[in-house]
């Protein structure tokens, strides 16, 4: 033991394995730059993909294609009007996510 530490009072205050690996999986979400652009401008926005697009700089495809990872680590969400579909975070803590990485990455 280092410093008299209670091992067994830090193994009972870990998450589980399961929660490790979900957490791992919604940080991999966020090594893609397109996605964190992404991310980015639906900060304060509701946005279609064209305008996504035009914003991050990809094609509609493209777009698309990194919107369906992003809502299937539930970090956006989508409502259609008539044939459009527009996109937005999903809660407030992925805006925290963002905000605090944005943070961190200027203190260093």
């Amino acid at each position: 033991m280092i410093d008299n530490v209670d091992i067994n009072k830090i193994q009972k205050e870990l998450i589980e394995e399961d929660t490790i690996i979900d957490i791992a999986e919604l940080f991999k979400v966020f090594a893609d730059s397109t996605r964190v652009k992404i991310i980015n401008v639906l900060l304060e926005n509701k946005l279609c993909v064209s305008d996504i697009a035009t914003l991050v700089g990809g094609t509609q495809s493209a777009i698309s294609h990194q919107l369906r990872i992003l809502k299937s680590a539930k970090l956006v969400k989508y409502t259609k009007i008539g044939k459009t579909v527009y996109y937005e975070l999903s809660d407030d803590h992925v805006k925290k996510l963002f905000n605090i990485g944005k943070e961190h990455i200027n203190e260093i």
